[in-house]
């Protein structure tokens, strides 16, 4: 499970298994709990826990460091 963001208290990660689907990140803070897919588009898969507020500031972070988040998945999964 490599870690890829720790972020004002949001956690960005991928599960090692998950490289039969398109490229996401998963998102964790508290209780929250949440997917987004980064391609085709960025699109939230869903979100538990998190008030409105945080899913806004999740959608900025993911946006701001999309290309970081595209190059760590393909380095891991070599693609």
């Amino acid at each position: 499970m490599p870690n890829v963001l720790l972020i004002n208290g949001f956690r960005y990660f991928f599960y090692s298994n998950e490289n039969n689907e398109p490229a996401h990140i998963h998102v964790t803070k508290g209780n929250g709990d949440g997917k987004v897919w980064l391609v085709p588009v960025i699109a939230i898969a869903y979100m538990y826990g998190f008030t409105s507020a945080e899913q806004k500031d999740i959608m900025e972070i993911i946006e701001i460091n999309f290309a970081t988040f595209i190059n760590k998945w393909n380095e891991h999964f070599n693609q």
